[in-house]
C-alpha cells in the first residue's frame, strides 16, 4: 500500500468519525435545564413536557428603588419576577436587588446603604435558596461596609421558559457534545451518577412520574451542591436574628426556599433550622408549603433544572402575599 493510499484510508476513517458525531449532536435537542446543560444530559428524557402559564407582561416588571414599596434581596429564585408578580397585582410597588451583585453579603452599615440608596418602604423581603443561606450569613457577619451601590433593574435578569421547546438542530454545541451526553445517559438511565465536573447527581425520586412531567420521571437531576453545603441548623437562625438587629431601619420578611433535593429526597434535611425558625415569626414555613405542593403540581420544581418552575414560583407568590399583608397590616396604597 502507498503512503498516499495510506493517508487517503486515514482522512476517510477521520472524516467519517467527524461526520458520525456531527450526526450525533446536531440530533441531540439542546438543554434547556441548568443541570441538563451542566451535565450534559438530554432533554429529551429530562425537560419538562407540559407548558408554563404565562404571566402579563405588565406585572413582571420592577420599579426603582426610591419609588418601592417592598424591596427584595434575592438570588436566581428572584431574577425572574414571578412570585414578585402577585405582590405587584395587588397593588405593591416591588423593586429587587442581587445577593451575587452585593458579593454575598449585606454589610453592617445596611441601615446607612438603603438610605443612601433612596429607600422609603416600609418592608424588606429578605430571599435565598437553603444551600446558600449559611454561606450568605456567615459573609455577612464578617463584612463592615457595602460596596456596590443599591440599584434595581426595572426588567428581569431571566426570563423563563413557558413554552415546551420544539425540535431544533443542535448547531450551536460543540462536536462531541452528542456522544458525552449519549454517554451521559447510559449511566443516568442505569443508576444514580454523578455528572458534569461532579456539579450534578442523578438521583431516584419514589412516586417520580406523579410529580414530574418528564420522560425518565423516577430519575431526576439535583444539584451537588445541595448535600456538600450541608444543612442549615438552629444556629443559622440565630445568625439570622442577629443579621436582623444591626440592620434594623425597616422591618424584615425571610423567605427561605429549600432545595430541591430537600423537597423531593429528604424533607428532614435541615430539621433543626426549620423548627428553630418556626418559632421566631420571621417569615413563612416554606419547607412544609413544599413538601404540600410537590404532590399538588407537577414540575413544581423543573425536572431539569435547580429552579422552581414558573408554576411553581405562581403558587409561592400568594403564600408571600399573605405574609406581606400580615407584616405590613396595610394595604398598597398605606404601604408607603
Amino acid at each position: 500500500m502507498t503512503h498516499a493510499k495510506l493517508w487517503l484510508r486515514v482522512f476517510l476513517a477521520g472524516f467519517a468519525v467527524i461526520l458520525a458525531l456531527l450526526g450525533i449532536t446536531l440530533f441531540t435537542p439542546a438543554p434547556y435545564g441548568d443541570l441538563s446543560r451542566v451535565a450534559q444530559l438530554s432533554d429529551r428524557y429530562f425537560g419538562w413536557r407540559v407548558d408554563q402559564p404565562q404571566v402579563a407582561p405588565e406585572l413582571l416588571r420592577g420599579v426603582t428603588v426610591d419609588q418601592a414599596d417592598i424591596l427584595v434581596v434575592g438570588d436566581s429564585f428572584s431574577m425572574s419576577f414571578n412570585w414578585q408578580s402577585e405582590l405587584v397585582k395587588a397593588g405593591y410597588r416591588v423593586s429587587t436587588v442581587y445577593w451575587g451583585s452585593l458579593g454575598d453579603q449585606v454589610c453592617s452599615d445596611f441601615n446607612e446603604w438603603i438610605r443612601k440608596g433612596g429607600f422609603k418602604g416600609k418592608l424588606i423581603i429578605v430571599e435565598s435558596v437553603e444551600y446558600l443561606l449559611q454561606m450568605r450569613m456567615d459573609r455577612s457577619a464578617a463584612c463592615s461596609t457595602m460596596t456596590q451601590p443599591l440599584l434595581a433593574s426595572p426588567e428581569p435578569l431571566w426570563k423563563m421558559t413557558q413554552k415546551v421547546p420544539g425540535f431544533a438542530f443542535n448547531s450551536g454545541a460543540r462536536l462531541t457534545a452528542g456522544w458525552h451526553t449519549y454517554q451521559n445517559m447510559r449511566m443516568a438511565k442505569a443508576g444514580e451518577v454523578t455528572r458534569g465536573l461532579h456539579l450534578v447527581q442523578v438521583r431516584q425520586v419514589t412516586g417520580g412520574c406523579s410529580q414530574f412531567s418528564s420522560e425518565l420521571c423516577e430519575r431526576i437531576p439535583f444539584l451537588a451542591s445541595d448535600f456538600e453545603n450541608g444543612p442549615l441548623t438552629a444556629k443559622t437562625v440565630e445568625q439570622m436574628k442577629s443579621f436582623e438587629k444591626t440592620r434594623n431601619a425597616v422591618p424584615m420578611l425571610w423567605m427561605v426556599i429549600p432545595n430541591k433535593s430537600t423537597v423531593y429526597l429528604d424533607p428532614q434535611f435541615s430539621k433543626g433550622f426549620v423548627e428553630a425558625f418556626n418559632q421566631t415569626g420571621m417569615g413563612p414555613d416554606l419547607f412544609a408549603f413544599a413538601q404540600q405542593q410537590r404532590h399538588k403540581v407537577i414540575d413544581f420544581y423543573q425536572p431539569n433544572d435547580t429552579h422552581l418552575s414558573i408554576r411553581g414560583l405562581l403558587t409561592l407568590g400568594p403564600v408571600m402575599l399573605e405574609a406581606v399583608r400580615a407584616r405590613l397590616g396595610a394595604s398598597p396604597a398605606s404601604a408607603t
